[in-house]
């Protein structure tokens, strides 16, 4: 799918959109985007402040997307566990953004080679307009390799 098209439909889907979520980049080779979370009256707490699931949802697909679609078909890519630290109240607009290197993707690509199961943690800060630390997300990630795409000898016989 086309980064432009995936951005526009997460852009208009209602958990999204309702909660003033914005995907305000996403890199057509899939290996960056910012996600924008904007304070309105609906998605504030009783004290004035971000909700902490938002702040947790505006970081929830992306590192599993961006991973999915940068290693391709040829592997399972699924969110294993995640955790977030609030740091301090935010307000305003906050916004968090992902960077996935080449280097990481070696490495998973390397550690999925034989065909067992990778695991590995990606974190990503959200920040206020001032860069202030607003929360610490942290992902898991759960690489394999299929077993169509394994090769040798044992690929060939299926």
């Amino acid at each position: 799918m086309k980064a432009r098209v995936l951005r526009h439909g997460l852009n208009l889907w209602p958990p999204f959109l309702c909660s003033g979520i914005r995907v305000a980049a996403l890199a057509d080779d899939y290996r960056y985007a910012r996600v924008e979370l904007r304070m309105r009256p609906w998605n504030r707490n009783y004290v004035g402040t971000h909700f902490g699931g938002s702040l947790f949802a505006m970081t929830d697909p992306f590192w599993m997307l961006l991973v999915m679609q940068a290693l391709g078909r040829e592997y399972f890519v699924w969110d294993k566990a995640g955790e977030i630290e609030f740091v301090k109240p935010g307000r305003g607009t906050v916004q968090a953004e992902f960077a996935l290197e080449e280097a990481t993707l070696g490495e998973l690509r390397a550690a999925a080679a034989g065909g067992g199961k990778v695991l590995r943690w990606f974190d990503t800060a959200v920040v206020d307009r001032a860069g202030d630390v607003v929360a610490r997300v942290r992902k898991q990630l759960y690489v394999r390799r299929k077993p169509a795409y394994r090769g040798g000898a044992e690929a060939a016989a299926r």
